[in-house]
């Protein structure tokens, strides 16, 4: 099975029902996850928000929890380094980027060693997807 770089905003939608998680599912039966060094602290705050605002209830938000650790068992985490910030860097002044969705692009840039042609990069930001579109991974809405 092939790896895809994976946004956290694609695995909070995959730990918690909402209308493309079975897109997603099927997505984690044909790729591996590559995930960003914080991606754990952003799928966990994507939990909370969630919780906060009512949208889940604490039993959902504890099995999402749950869903994501055992994931993070498998996945494979681009750590932080000073060519990746300076990557993020460029990033935000080329495209309409949050500074943690540059830093998402330049950890898949980084796993895919700067060749991203033929690789996937799935996530939920149509700005992060058009973004890595351009820089050609073949992108997934998720």
């Amino acid at each position: 099975m092939e790896y895809a770089f994976w946004d956290s905003s694609a695995i909070v939608s995959l730990c918690i029902e909402q209308q493309t998680t079975p897109i997603l599912q099927g997505l984690i039966s044909r790729y591996r996850m590559a995930v960003w060094w914080s991606t754990p602290v952003e799928v966990h705050s994507g939990f909370e928000r969630l919780r906060r605002t009512g949208r889940i209830t604490a039993n959902e938000h504890v099995a999402a929890l749950v869903e994501a650790e055992f994931f993070s068992g498998g996945w494979r985490e681009i750590t932080p380094h000073d060519a990746l910030r300076d990557r993020a860097e460029r990033l935000v002044e080329r495209y309409p980027l949050k500074a943690a969705d540059a830093l998402q692009l330049a950890a898949a840039l980084s796993w895919c060693n700067g060749k991203p042609q033929g690789r996937a990069f799935i996530a939920g930001d149509v700005q992060l997807l058009r973004a890595a579109e351009d820089l050609g991974f073949q992108t997934i809405a998720g």
